[in-house]
């Protein structure tokens, strides 16, 4: 292999491994919540944190691990990240109580947030022009690769060897990135960085993305009853209201605000906002749809998507490569197009959809019904084709909008953005698909107060519930709120195709002075 290809190699093992334990570990969480002693937690509560701690704090440390890559050395935090993270790993897999485990799950989330905007830094310190493209496109094939195998692969070692093997498989994984990092890939930073390290901002930004994520995850869990998910939430507000007032007084801002005056930086992350906020609302609602309504098997809800994953695995890298040849405005305004087709298939989606149900023993239920070739693959299909054209062309015109310089801290602020922001849009949609099926209740049940709290702890939104006399009421409303969750995630991919096709410009190299500089830092 030449140089060029360990530094990839070690990027996507990087990233990679970052995005695998995000699936892996939630096929296990129902093994780990019988077999864990628990001092404090309840069950669901311990299964819970295990998941969200390590998210919140991958979250929260993103944009500060961004510019410490940056600051301090891409190759050097990038090795540092790949041995906390095997250290943390093997800390879960012998972790002896519940607590314990998410004690080392949120140090685990801190080693991965130095991993994944350095994955992208290294990248962009190290290609350029089509070569870039590409690289960009097998990296965004692999994060497709580890949402199809992450859920595959951890049930075959919860149900093969044990769930503790699922945090051991890293550590294999690790070791070959961080030996392809230290024997091949040069050492590159802002070489316009100081001495003065923007410690208040960093500690402002982790309350803002920090705040915002938890108090969303937390208010959610709660059924917004408790006021900690308020709390956190006007914390994560006031932080993001003083980030921009900080960074105009300091020196030495941890995120200098000339890189929001890049339009296709600026532009590239509202879009973001609005596809990975669609991103969230569909896959989020097709799954409970699925389960909760129709009857889904949880694993053939899984895998009802693997096919039109596969287009991002084996379609990204070409992708790329177009983009970087004539420029990631086309692509990043047809792929949502197609996207929103595929969401709008799901839109027409009856209520008695026969459904997958995968019974153990019994191989007539191995095989999908025919409506699931009618009423979701071809959704899937669409889909996935038009994700693959989207995601290598995004992540092309981000990293190709901000200085070489800054490219760790660019890439962390999208990915923060990724994460958080359709969070906050799925919980606000939420709300109002809530109100929707209650009402849509309320209309068709005379007589019943569907208000009234014993109520509502029977019937939810995508929920059938075991009273016969309700199950076609409640099929027929969760039918209609599914169909309105999906004409949501419809009109957010619409709208980011537009502000694709009106902001972004084809730049698709970094300025000559800026790639003499990341040459020689090189």
């Amino acid at each position: 292999m030449t140089m060029k290809r360990w530094i990839l190699a070690a990027a996507v093992l990087g990233s990679g491994i970052v995005f695998l334990d995000s699936t892996v570990v939630n096929v296990a969480l129902p093994r780990i919540g019988r077999d864990l002693p628990r001092t404090f937690l309840g069950v669901l509560e311990g299964q819970s944190y295990v998941y969200n701690a390590y998210l919140l704090t991958l979250s929260a440390l993103l944009i500060l691990a961004g510019a410490v890559n940056d600051f301090y050395g891409r190759k050097r935090t990038f090795l540092i990240g790949l041995v906390g993270f095997g250290a943390t790993s093997v800390l879960c897999g012998f972790a002896p109580s519940m607590e314990l485990l998410v004690l080392f799950r949120i140090l685990q989330g801190a080693a991965g947030a130095l991993l994944v905007p350095g994955s992208l830094a290294l990248l962009t310190a190290n290609f350029s022009g089509e070569e870039q493209g590409r690289a960009f496109g097998t990296w965004a094939g692999a994060s497709g690769a580890t949402t199809i195998l992450g859920p595959l692969l951890g049930g075959l070692l919860v149900d093969t060897i044990s769930w503790r093997a699922a945090f051991f498989i890293n550590v294999p994984l690790v070791a070959v990135a961080a030996w392809a990092t230290w024997k091949h890939v040069p050492e590159s930073r802002d070489d316009d960085a100081t001495s003065d390290f923007d410690w208040i901002g960093a500690a402002i930004v982790a309350l803002s993305v920090g705040g915002l994520a938890f108090g969303t995850i937390y208010g959610q869990q709660r059924a917004w009853r408790d006021p900690g998910g308020y709390v956190a939430l006007v914390v994560g507000v006031v932080a993001t209201i003083l980030l921009p007032i900080w960074m105009r007084r300091t020196k030495h801002p941890l995120i200098p605000l000339e890189l929001f005056r890049s339009r296709n930086f600026t532009v590239v992350n509202i879009s973001t906002l609005l596809i990975y906020g669609s991103l969230y609302v569909t896959f989020y609602y097709v799954g409970l749809f699925q389960q909760g309504t129709l009857g889904y098997a949880a694993a053939a809800a899984g895998a009802g998507g693997i096919p039109g994953s596969l287009f991002l695995v084996f379609l990204s890298r070409r992708f790329g490569s177009l983009a970087s040849r004539y420029g990631p405005r086309i692509f990043m305004t047809v792929g949502p197009v197609i996207m929103a087709i595929g969401v709008l298939w799901y839109a027409r989606v009856p209520a008695n959809s026969t459904p997958w149900t995968l019974q153990p023993g019994n191989p007539s239920t191995y095989w999908p019904p025919v409506s699931y070739f009618i009423d979701f693959l071809p959704g899937a299909v669409i889909f996935g084709f038009g994700i693959c054209m989207l995601v290598a062309p995004l992540t092309t015109a981000l990293m190709t909008s901000v200085p070489v310089r800054n490219s760790g801290l660019g890439s962390a602020i999208n990915n923060a953005i990724s994460r958080v922001g359709p969070q906050l849009a799925g919980a606000l949609i939420f709300v109002f698909l809530t109100a929707a099926f209650y009402a849509s209740l309320a209309s068709r049940l005379t007589g019943v107060d569907v208000s009234s709290e014993s109520f509502r702890k029977t019937v939810s939104p995508l929920n059938t519930p075991a009273d016969p006399h309700l199950i076609a009421v409640v099929r027929d409303a969760s039918t209609s709120s599914f169909h309105l969750a999906m004409l949501i995630g419809a009109g957010l991919l619409v709208a980011g195709a537009i502000v694709n096709a009106v902001g972004i410009r084809n730049q698709t190299a970094p300025e000559p002075a800026e790639a003499a500089r990341a040459s020689a830092s090189a």
